[in-house]
């Protein structure tokens, strides 16, 4: 079953979940919805993280309400997965965690009591994220890339 988020305040309408080295909140596992029905998960300021309801799909609307056609057999995009970016930031701060909460934290995210990430984007190089600027190859005209490292950042904290 899942666990309950628990709310910590940091003021202004700032709510986070806690997930520290002995707690972590969970989803259940997804589960398709049956024909005719859907399934929403609502999060918000009030304090809801990812509340699940179900509904079912009206076979008819009154002509004020509103009709949703949904044309299956022209698909636009395929979508890989969703998930976020590993930025120096993030790494740092993933790395100031103690151990068991580096686990929760990341099993939140990539396990299937999480929200199942499943890709990550590494920046390339330093970012808006980053303590420093720096690049891989900063020697004018190498087109060779012979000098070409690896920042300390990408090798420490991404790789």
């Amino acid at each position: 079953g899942a666990r309950p988020c628990i709310p910590k305040d940091f003021g202004h309408g700032s709510l986070v979940c806690v997930c520290n080295a002995t707690y972590c909140d969970t989803l259940d596992p997804l589960v398709l919805p049956a024909p005719g029905s859907y399934v929403k998960y609502e999060s918000s300021k009030a304090g809801k993280r990812l509340e699940r309801s179900e509904g079912r799909f009206q076979s008819s609307l009154p002509t004020s309400g509103l009709l949703l056609t949904l044309n299956i057999s022209t698909l636009y995009q395929h979508v890989k997965g969703f998930g976020g970016s590993l930025s120096d930031a993030a790494a740092m701060n993933i790395l100031k965690l103690s151990r068991p909460a580096q686990d929760n934290l990341l099993r939140s995210y990539f396990s299937e009591s999480g929200i199942e990430y499943n890709l990550i984007r590494v920046p390339m190089a330093c970012s808006d994220f980053s303590v420093r600027p720096y690049s891989y190859d900063d020697v004018p005209d190498d087109y060779e890339l012979k000098h070409f490292r690896l920042a300390e950042e990408d090798v420490k904290m991404k790789v």
